[in-house]
């Protein structure tokens, strides 16, 4: 069997995989563990409760998964991690006494990559476990690149797409806040006549920066959503703390000091934010969360531009 390339450093930030062990056996577990947490970050669950838990919150680039266990068994699991797009793309390895042909059939249909007999050999175990973590890598680095925004370098339409349904669901399964903010460069298309497209090419690239720069948290998100338009995604942000980062973002911009000579509210180039916020208990649909934003951006145009306006998402029937 051919191993995949090793990945550069740069890839994996210094950091060390992410592997979650689950098990309802603790002698197994600690079997597991002592082949691993040298060159791993470890995470342990003995039930398949567990284990959907650490997945959503700890994201392990691998799961080795247990097939008999007590209340949930390791099929089911594995099924629901596949059918959750905030688990879905990490992968799972059965480990088990179960190894006739049936029961790997079963497993691969679920979503299983490979399967693993006990006892373990730690030898076999290693290598396959080093191989799907590379393969998991390699296939991020890959979604990363289809996912980047070629102009300026944030990310683009379909990976904040994405991000709005597994953001979602993560703010639905912890009842915390969702706030999204869409941003739009007041007068752009005057810009383009005056200067030219190659300066409205850099002003684009210029007023991204200012946004990435404004956000201060990992989990905090840019795109560019189409044009001279922008969308920010910020988890566990309710309205309040959502307002203080459309205006320091609004703020960035407008310290860049980009000239506009036909802007009719500046002399240099400012931007308009709509904001909505999902609290913390409240249902919906996640593609009512960017209308709503959205037409507060447009509030916040006819309102005079260079300007914040937001609310509360509303249920939409």
């Amino acid at each position: 069997m051919n191993l995949p390339l090793p990945l550069p450093d740069s890839l994996t930030e210094g950091r060390r995989p992410k592997l979650l062990i689950v098990d309802d056996q603790p002698i197994n577990i600690q079997v597991l563990y002592q082949l691993f947490s040298k060159d791993h970050q470890v995470f342990m669950a003995t039930n398949g409760k567990q284990a959907l838990a650490l997945c959503a919150s700890q994201q392990p680039d691998l799961v080795l998964l247990d097939v008999v266990m007590p209340d949930m068994d390791g099929y089911e699991v594995c099924a629901l991690l596949k059918t959750d797009p905030l688990t879905r793309e990490i992968p799972v390895i059965f480990v088990t006494a179960n190894t006739d042909e049936a029961s790997e059939e079963h497993g691969l249909d679920v979503g299983a990559v490979d399967f693993i007999s006990k006892p373990v050999n730690p030898k076999i175990v290693r290598a396959r476990v080093a191989t799907h973590i590379t393969l998991k890598l390699q296939s991020d680095l890959l979604r990363s690149w289809a996912y980047i925004d070629g102009l300026t370098g944030v990310n683009n339409r379909r990976y904040f797409d994405e991000q709005l349904a597994v953001e979602w669901a993560r703010a639905e399964r912890s009842k915390t806040g969702l706030s999204a903010l869409m941003i739009d460069v007041d007068f752009f298309k005057r810009y383009n006549d005056r200067y030219g497209h190659q300066m409205g090419d850099e002003c684009l690239r210029r007023v991204a920066t200012a946004i990435k720069a404004s956000l201060r948290r990992p989990a905090d998100q840019i795109a560019r959503y189409g044009g001279e338009e922008f969308v920010c995604l910020l988890p566990d942000t309710e309205l309040e703390g959502a307002m203080l980062v459309a205006e320091q973002i609004r703020l960035q911009v407008e310290r860049l000091q980009i000239a506009h000579a036909d802007s009719d509210t500046s002399a240099c180039v400012t931007i308009s934010i709509g904001g909505c916020t999902k609290s913390a208990n409240q249902e919906g649909l996640p593609a009512a969360l960017i209308q709503q934003a959205d037409a507060q951006l447009y509030t916040a145009k006819r309102n005079g531009r260079n300007r914040i306006c937001s609310a509360g998402l509303t249920q939409v029937s």
